[in-house]
């Protein structure tokens, strides 16, 4: 009975958001908050299920999504491979750690000009600055994984004859995985986040070139309709990470 009903209940993340939309909707409808400053949401989506007929709107989001998966696929890699060179060796993560850290609580934005002179406008631009924005996330968090790694492991693995591979295929990577998982996940907020924020200003194309213009004009529904499009993005990437997670989670070595 119990595994029946847990079968049937509404996911959190659902029920969260189905009580977010009653809560917009009737705050909007009841004047709490003017409609011109908070439309209702049952207009926001009506215009999302407009937009979401138009070429020109599709086209968009396959631009961003390219640039995205682009700057994702290189940022996570070049993040994993940098950040456990520095875990492994001592006098380099000495010196280059504070400057990562540095740089990390640095707000990203302030570099956007730098990134707009040396590389214009195009796609190429958005993708370093998606990268830019996402690796440091990535170093950090795996250099810290690595360094969690018990030393008797890997100790235990070397006196039984493992070789480097095998050690970093049996003791590193079970050991890591779900910091790895956690890691991708992070890594594409950062990701994101850097597309989005260069196609609002800088960009020609772009679901975020779109969403600042209709910010620009003051087009709430069409805004709130392009935010409802990146964050269901967001939402999406992010339960199937999480789904790896839970099937992976127990791969971490006691």
């Amino acid at each position: 009975m119990n595994s029946r009903l847990s079968r049937t209940a509404l996911h959190p993340l659902t029920l969260f958001l189905l009580s977010l939309l009653v809560v917009w909707e009737l705050v909007s409808r009841t004047g709490a908050i003017a409609p011109g400053v908070l439309p209702p949401a049952s207009k926001v989506f009506g215009v999302l299920a407009e937009l979401l007929q138009r070429p020109a709107v599709w086209k968009a989001i396959g631009v961003t999504a390219w640039a995205v998966l682009v700057a994702f696929l290189i940022a996570v890699p070049a993040g994993i491979a940098i950040g456990v060179f520095l875990a492994e060796n001592r006098y380099w993560g000495a010196v280059l750690k504070p400057f990562f850290y540095f740089l990390f609580s640095i707000p990203k934005s302030i570099f956007l000009p730098m990134f707009i002179l040396a590389m214009g406008i195009g796609i190429p631009q958005k993708i370093a600055y998606g990268v830019f924005s996402a690796i440091f996330i990535v170093v950090i968090s795996i250099s810290a994984a690595v360094e969690s790694i018990r030393g008797s492991h890997i100790m235990v693995a070397q006196c039984y004859g493992a070789t480097r591979r095998q050690i970093v295929a049996h003791v590193y990577l079970p050991s890591m995985l779900p910091a790895i998982l956690e890691t991708l996940r992070l890594g594409m907020i950062f990701n994101f986040t850097g597309v989005i924020l260069a196609e609002m200003y800088v960009s020609r194309t772009g679901i975020g070139h779109l969403i600042g213009v209709w910010g620009e004009n003051f087009q709430l529904p069409q805004l709130l309709a392009g935010i409802v499009i990146v964050s269901a993005a967001a939402v999406i990437f992010n339960e199937v990470v999480r789904a790896f997670e839970k099937k992976y989670g127990h791969w971490r070595t006691e």
